[in-house]
């Protein structure tokens, strides 16, 4: 919706601009950027400051969110991009693209669930050229915008994995997270047995300083941030082995590993964390990690209900689970 004038309105008329549907959640300077390439950063936070740009009628910042309806005031002078060519999808690969939807296993309106495998990376960095965020038009599904990413996993975690359909949908989705109305249960097999049956890791966490790998974490009681899981143990092989089931009630970088590993316990296969310890030569899929997102129970983006989803576990993690004979029945 727009009640803007035509794109040959006079250079001094005010401009009243309706923010449409797939634009909500958007940043108020991103929104200009699509409208007004020829706006540049600085020109528009002086209108910003003096107040020449408003939203309903209220002073705004290049930082607040738009919202589906609302109308924003753009000042003489800033005039109108040129009508938009078509936008080109970009190609996925026939077998990239097939593999993609294979993951599916939810969809609706507003978003896709997947049941990501263990080896795929969510988003791009050096070295991986194949990741999910390159490969997210494959899941358009005869919708127009793009689907959105929401949160990640690490490249060999495996489990479910949550895509927004639309602006609105990652805006509600992205609230579910930061608001911690997401409930979040992962699955691991760990080296050793915990202290105890089930309890809390309360340990806070830190970026570990000189490390060559920028996302390697440790236990930092002074300058760490809240870090906080819960976890209970469902069954376990002697003091060799066990299964717990994991609920991250923060989400710092590599939480789970990080804090298995503090308790004497690291996820098998994570050698990142535990060491020679964490690959046991027993078992077939030692150096592969035993870390699934197993269920996510959240808000449903729709504004209706609940959103319960659960992924079954990957071929390695059942192969390891059914060779100890580890029962499942008691998450």
């Amino acid at each position: 919706m727009s009640d803007s004038p035509a794109p040959d309105a006079p250079r001094g008329q005010v401009q009243m601009r309706g923010v449409s549907d797939d634009e909500a959640g958007l940043r108020l300077d991103r929104w200009f950027l699509r409208h007004f390439p020829g706006l540049n950063h600085s020109a528009l936070q002086k209108l910003l400051r003096t107040g020449q740009v408003r939203v309903d009628g209220k002073r705004a910042e290049g930082k607040d969110r738009v919202e589906s309806g609302q109308q924003i005031r753009v000042p003489p002078g800033v005039t109108l991009a040129p009508p938009a060519k078509a936008r080109e999808i970009p190609t996925v690969a026939d077998r990239d693209a097939a593999e993609m939807q294979s993951l599916v296993i939810h969809r609706d309106d507003h978003v896709i669930v997947l049941n990501k495998p263990p080896g795929l990376a969510v988003q791009g960095g050096t070295g991986t050229e194949r990741h999910v965020d390159g490969m997210l038009d494959a899941l358009r599904f005869g919708f127009e915008d793009r689907p959105r990413l929401v949160h990640r996993l690490d490249k060999d975690t495996s489990g479910l994995l949550l895509i927004a359909r639309t602006g609105q949908a990652a805006r509600r989705l992205a609230e579910s997270f930061r608001d911690r109305e997401t409930e979040k249960l992962y699955w691991a097999v760990v080296v050793g047995v915990p202290p105890r049956k089930e309890g809390a890791i309360d340990l806070p966490l830190a970026k570990r300083p000189g490390a060559r790998d920028r996302e390697m974490m440790q236990v930092d009681e002074e300058e760490g941030q809240t870090a906080l899981t819960h976890f209970r143990e469902l069954d376990r092989v002697g003091k060799r082995m066990a299964l717990l089931a994991l609920w991250p009630r923060t989400g710092r970088t590599h939480q789970l590993r990080v804090h298995c590993a503090a308790i004497g316990c690291p996820i098998l296969g994570d050698g990142k964390y535990g060491g020679e310890e964490a690959l046991l030569a027993a078992v077939a899929d030692a150096r592969r990690l035993h870390l699934h997102a197993r269920r996510l129970s959240l808000p449903h983006p729709s504004g209706k209900g609940e959103l319960k989803v659960e992924a079954d576990l990957p071929p390695h993690f059942q192969r390891t689970v059914k060779a100890f004979g580890l029962s499942t029945v008691n998450d």
